[in-house]
């Protein structure tokens, strides 16, 4: 069985490194390994009131990062969700083999309408569209955070029941949890995971920060009464600092530990801040170049969804054939 490793990005204009640290460089590392496909989920972004433009705007960014950060059309797939109706026409289906007890059990719903006035169907529904994200394209592997499990597990509930009605279809995707980067937490309150909503932006290094932005941030970060640079569940600001050091700099956290050793804690934030601004300099860099042609882009984006519905057209024809639609 061909290994087919489906990713998902929310399109966003404050990706940090949080982002990049924890998922999007390992999804570059990992892209001699099967087919991976990358998909900037805009359908699902619209769960929640957008400005088009700033929507707009939010994926080609998304989209220009990827390919920045080293997602390479050649090896992988690289589109965008609305740009592919497969995935429209396969969440109906999927809707079709899910429970209202099911779907009423999500989490994420939840959290996400909490305090809302107005919640729209979507954002109670998207699970049942993140199922046809997946099982469209065979996938066998989902990288995913612990609070997205409960999404691909669902899709293995409708990959199943699908099956179980109308012979063998659909691949059963396996969640791949934890094969990710360090957790990398707030600067202004190291317990707290960085985040992009945090209406403090001196939490969180973006992608896209100048490099003297980055420093003051490092060096304003949270940290401790005491003297030693030295990871510990009681000093969660200088261990933070030293998983962001590890993480930049591709060595454990004790080959951190021991190069910090005997440092101020200036001259260990200075050193941090030092491999940050350094490695998010190509990147920075090779996204501007990007942006510098939104059409290339545009057209880089469109050739990755050709693609990627010659695979997902393909499968949501025969369920259309199994299900008894004429067409």
């Amino acid at each position: 069985m061909a290994k087919v490793v489906f990713s998902g990005i929310q399109p966003s204009g404050n990706l940090h490194i949080g982002n990049y640290l924890g998922a999007v460089r390992h999804w570059a590392k990992g892209q001699d390994d099967g087919l991976n496909i990358f998909c900037v989920v805009d359908m699902h972004a619209i769960t929640v009131e957008q400005d088009p433009k700033v929507l707009r705007e939010n994926t080609l960014s998304t989209a220009a990062f990827l390919l920045a950060a080293g997602i390479d059309q050649e090896k992988s797939i690289l589109f965008v969700q609305s740009m592919n109706a497969d995935h429209a026409n396969g969440g109906w289906i999927a809707n079709c083999n899910i429970s209202m007890g099911q779907m009423s059990r999500m989490t994420q719903f939840k959290d996400k309408s909490e305090g809302k006035q107005f919640v729209n169907v979507g954002l109670f529904d998207y699970p049942a569209l993140m199922a046809a994200d997946i099982i469209l394209y065979s996938t066998t592997h989902v990288p995913i955070g612990d609070d997205q499990k409960q999404h691909v597990e669902l899709a293995r509930d409708v990959a199943e029941r699908f099956n179980s009605r109308y012979g063998e279809t659909f691949l059963l995707p396996e969640p791949v949890v934890g094969e990710t980067g360090a957790r990398i937490m707030s600067l202004v309150d190291p317990e707290k995971k960085m985040s992009k909503s945090d209406p403090n932006t001196s939490a969180s290094v973006f992608l896209f920060d100048e490099p003297d932005v980055v420093r003051k941030k490092i060096m304003s970060a949270v940290t401790d009464s005491g003297a030693e640079v030295k990871a510990s569940p009681e000093k969660p600001g200088i261990t933070n600092l030293l998983s962001i050091h590890s993480e930049f700099a591709e060595t454990s956290m004790e080959d951190s530990e021991r190069q910090m050793q005997g440092l101020s804690y200036g001259d260990f934030k200075s050193k941090v801040a030092d491999i940050v601004v350094e490695k998010l300099k190509p990147i920075q860099e090779k996204y501007a170049q990007i942006r510098g042609d939104d059409n290339k882009l545009l057209e880089t984006l469109r050739g990755g969804a050709k693609k990627a519905q010659e695979i997902s057209h393909k499968k949501l024809t025969e369920v259309y054939d199994k299900i008894g639609f004429v067409s």
